[in-house]
């Protein structure tokens, strides 16, 4: 302990009071003895250096006053650098501040921790955040807390930022914000813009561009007072360029102005009531417009669809539906275009007729649908290329009448009309419907069916029979053409009865008789017979006016196994001794034809060796004379190789004398031309040159006699005057004031005659 003065105190005893438990911090002084009961905590320290930009954050322990200041004990402050921190034992050091730097285009995210005043006298709360927007360097104060670094937004002309409000606040354009509310910060506003504390980001808004040939529709837009008028749609046409504000869509994207050509329209519904032109189109009315013509849709005006003229040929037609009666018409052989209250109607064909169009598309037998590929465009009208000599029953089910058209015809089925499909038996053996058929082919065709037969031995056979069928009918006559379809499965029908037929009559013969006369057995069984025991040649069905012509047994089995091994055996038995007879014949037959060769081929080769020595004489005779024309030739063609090249050197010598004479003759003509070019040049610059002088001369004269011209007008006839007389004036003035009466002037130089003048002068003047 010390007094006021710093002297130690001691007690009654002398002793050194002591302060127990205290600590006492000591700067530089002179050097100090250590007390009794004092103790050095530590070793001496430097004194602790703050930096620039940086402070010590200090905490009171305990309650002091200091400068006039009072601290109680948790009391936090900074000692901002540059500086020498002078320590106390009543302050701690928490820690060292170091001050963030906000560089451009950033800033600073603050939150209070407790309740204080900040640098620029603004109160915080507790827990409350602010931003920092100042660039530099930034030292948080002790109840600042760093919460993050804020980099800005940077906006252009085609970019904007979408924000909305946390809570009512006031932003930093002066715009109070209420909690949910969003906006726009655009380029007009900010070059950039950092996200307050109450501000979330919701995204990046980039800007729409609608061109001259574009539009677009916007569905909840904002009115210009600022708010959003739900359920309206407002049309913008470009040119145009446009931020999206929040809450506002485009309906449909951004389309392009509608382009009509002159076979296309669009069909357009009223979505409210309006007035178009003249017209008022009440909701839900619509009406079409053609083109040629550009069209941009107002936001009460929906459009449906784009139409376009629909050419039909003659063999082209399509399904026509009017949407306010109700009824259907097949529209062909024109340019048709839909009415505002049509549309084009499906017609639904049964699965069968389907496949069988389908089928006879692709094999090009006469389909002509509306589309391309497989799959029939149900608009188009079914037609239906009939082959010849076929028919096609067709059945209109609203006139509840059938009619019957013969090929080749083109069948175009209307609204109510369905093709009648048979269902025809096939494969052999017969079974029924295997085969579906819309046109029914009337012959003549031919059928194959297998038949199991027995005979009265009780062999039982399997015959394979062929028939030739065809129809017979009148097709003037409408109960024929009627009956041709009365019968579904005409072939099934048929082949019935001529088995029934067949296997009634084998039964009553015998194997080896139906063997021997199985194709008598069975056309008499099928056909008949005549009065006279003739075997007719037809069989008529009335039913349908069928007519089978012909049959043909095509094999015939046996059904046993035993019976058909013995026939088998016997069979092959014959055809072995078939095959050894015609196999000796062969034999005896190659030889014969092997001795003929075997003589023509010597009697060939004679032949050959006399045409060959004769070739070889022939050609001994050319080798000579080729010899002797050769030697002829070589010596013929040196003289007239030697003659020629004498007369080309000749040739070539005149020819050279008249070239260098030509050459002489040019180069004296150009060398004359030359000179009379120089001469006439020469002539035409002094020509030339003495225009110039003359026509600068006459230019000199003409600007001497304009200036003196100028001069005299300038100074006037009357000034002239006065300054011509003004010398003999002056010299009259100044002998009058001499007092001469007569007198007369003159250099001397000039002779003057006197008499007269004198004479004159002389008693002139009396006085």
């Amino acid at each position: 302990m010390r007094s006021d003065k710093g002297h130690p105190i001691v007690d009654e005893h002398g002793q050194i009071k002591i302060r127990h438990g205290d600590e006492e911090i000591r700067f530089s002084q002179d050097p100090f003895p250590l007390y009794p009961g004092e103790k050095l905590y530590g070793k001496v320290s430097p004194l602790q250096v703050v930096a620039p930009l940086t402070a010590l954050k200090l905490r009171a322990i305990r309650d002091y006053t200091a400068d006039g200041v009072s601290y109680a004990a948790g009391d936090e402050w900074l000692f901002e650098g540059p500086g020498t921190y002078l320590p106390r034992v009543e302050v701690q050091v928490v820690e060292i501040v170091r001050s963030q730097i906000i560089r451009p285009n950033q800033a600073l995210r603050l939150r209070a921790k407790k309740e204080f005043v900040d640098f620029t006298n603004i109160r915080r709360q507790t827990a409350e955040e602010w931003v920092v927007r100042d660039v530099g360097a930034y030292l948080p104060g002790v109840h600042e807390e760093v919460v993050a670094t804020v980099e800005a937004v940077i906006l252009t002309e085609k970019k904007a930022l979408h924000l909305r409000a946390n809570r009512t606040f006031k932003d930093f354009y002066g715009m109070e914000r209420k909690a949910g509310e969003e906006w726009l910060i655009t380029l007009r506003q900010a070059e950039k813009h950092i996200p307050d504390v109450y501000e979330t980001v919701v995204g990046e808004v980039n800007i729409t561009t609608v061109t001259s040939r574009q539009y677009c529709v916007v569905l909840d837009p904002i009115d210009e007072a600022g708010k959003q008028t739900f359920g309206s749609r407002v049309l913008r046409k470009g040119e145009i360029s446009f931020f999206l504000q929040p809450g506002e869509r485009l309906e449909a994207g951004i389309q392009s102005v509608h382009v009509l050509e002159s076979d296309e329209a669009l069909l357009l519904r009223a979505r409210e009531e309006l007035k178009d032109g003249d017209i008022t189109r009440l909701p839900g009315d619509r009406w079409m417009i053609y083109g040629p013509a550009d069209y941009v849709p107002p936001v009460s005006v929906e459009i449906m669809e784009k139409r376009r003229a629909i050419p039909l040929d003659e063999n082209e037609g399509i399904y026509v539906r009017d949407l306010k009666s109700g009824r259907v018409r097949a529209v062909t052989g024109a340019v048709y275009m839909l009415a505002p209250y049509e549309e084009l109607w499906e017609k639904e064909l049964p699965a069968v007729v389907e496949e069988l169009l389908t089928k006879d598309a692709d094999q090009s037998s006469g389909i002509s649908q509306g589309g391309t590929g497989k799959l029939r465009d149900k608009t188009r009208v079914v037609t239906y290329r009939i082959p010849n000599n076929s028919c096609s029953q067709i059945y209109d089910y609203k006139a509840k009448k059938a009619r019957v058209v013969f090929g080749p015809e083109l069948i175009m089925l209307g609204p109510d009309e369905q093709f009648t499909t048979l269902n025809l038996s096939g494969n052999t053996p017969k079974e029924p419907k295997v085969l579906n058929a819309i046109a029914l082919l009337l012959g003549p065709r031919f059928s194959t069916d297998a038949v199991v037969v027995e005979t009265s031995d009780h062999a039982r056979l399997s015959l394979k029979l062929s028939y030739n069928w065809r129809f017979e009918i009148d097709r003037n006559n409408e109960e024929d053409t009627r009956n041709l379809f009365q019968v579904p499965d005409f072939i099934g029908d048929f082949c019935k009865a001529i088995a029934s037929r067949v296997r009634g009559n084998i039964a009553t013969q015998s194997f080896d008789n139906f063997h021997r006369n199985s194709s008598d057995i069975i056309c008499r069984a099928v056909f008949g017979s005549e009065e006279d025991g003739s075997i007719r040649n037809r069989f008529h069905f009335k039913s349908n006016q069928l007519v089978i012509s012909n049959i043909d047994i095509q094999s015939v089995e046996p059904v046993d196994q035993r019976t058909r091994d013995a026939l088998q055996k016997s069979v092959q038995l014959a055809i072995e001794i078939t095959t050894k007879s015609q196999e000796a014949e062969a034999r005896h037959e190659a030889e014969r034809r092997e001795q003929e060769a075997r003589g023509r081929l010597e009697r060939q080769k004679i032949e050959d060796e006399a045409e060959a020595e004769k070739a070889r004489k022939d050609l001994l005779q050319l080798q000579a004379q080729s010899a002797a024309v050769e030697s002829t030739g070589q010596a013929t063609s040196e003289a007239k190789a030697r003659s020629e090249a004498a007369k080309i050197e000749g040739q070539a010598g005149v020819k050279q004398a008249e070239l260098k004479s030509e050459a002489a003759q040019i180069k004296a003509t150009a060398s004359l031309k030359v000179m009379k070019s120089e001469q006439e040049a020469e002539i035409s610059y002094q020509k030339a040159r003495n225009d110039l002088e003359i026509h600068k001369a006459r230019e000199l004269a003409e600007i001497e006699a304009v200036k003196f011209k100028k001069i005299v007008d300038a100074v006037g006839a009357d000034t002239l005057k006065k300054i011509a007389r003004a010398g003999p004036e002056m010299q009259a003035k100044l002998l009058q004031s001499l007092g001469l009466k007569s007198f007369m002037i003159t250099d001397g130089n000039n002779p003057i005659n006197l008499f007269n003048t004198a004479a004159g002068l002389i008693g002139a003047h009396p006085q």
